[in-house]
């Protein structure tokens, strides 16, 4: 269980992320159709994890954005942007931004992903959404990075998530 904070308060996460070296765990998430899709989707590519509570925070949408300019430049690689958001909301949010450049992922249905990955909130105010998180995992998908960012109102260091990827 990792300790964050919430505006300044403490919470917790329902365990600890996945560790620099070992292999992504699976996951089914709903995409904008609400089709399944799992890690194999990606086969062969890299893969940018920007995780957050939710697309209708400020914090959150500027990571969308950031990751979304970010993700032009990078070859081979699919930058998947995930939360706890009804796929329709997170497509809305990307239609309206002109977004185009990652793709939006649900874990609506029943929260396995936060769980698997640890990092779901697991008291105060955001229990049962995602913590503020970024993984990069390399073509294998083995993870090559990763950060729990301490303050869910802090947006992650995009700089040290991308240098990975050089």
């Amino acid at each position: 269980m990792a300790t964050i904070t919430l505006g300044g308060n403490t919470t917790h996460t329902s365990g600890e992320l996945p560790k620099v070296g070992t292999a992504a765990p699976d996951f089914k998430l709903a995409s904008k159709d609400l089709a399944q899709v799992s890690l194999e989707h990606y086969k062969g590519k890299r893969i940018v994890m920007n995780i957050f509570p939710s697309v209708d925070t400020g914090v959150c949408a500027a990571s969308v954005r950031h990751f979304n300019k970010d993700a032009a430049a990078l070859d081979d690689t699919a930058v998947l942007c995930i939360s706890r958001d009804l796929p329709f909301a997170q497509a809305r949010f990307c239609g309206a931004e002109g977004l185009d450049n990652v793709e939006t992922l649900s874990d609506f249905k029943d929260g396995s992903f936060g769980k698997d990955y640890g990092l779901e909130i697991a008291d105060g105010a955001f229990a049962g959404l995602h913590s503020r998180v970024v993984l990069v995992l390399d073509a294998d998908h083995n993870i090559i990075y990763e950060e729990q960012v301490p303050e869910i109102g802090q947006e992650p260091d995009y700089e040290a998530a991308l240098s990975v990827l050089n």
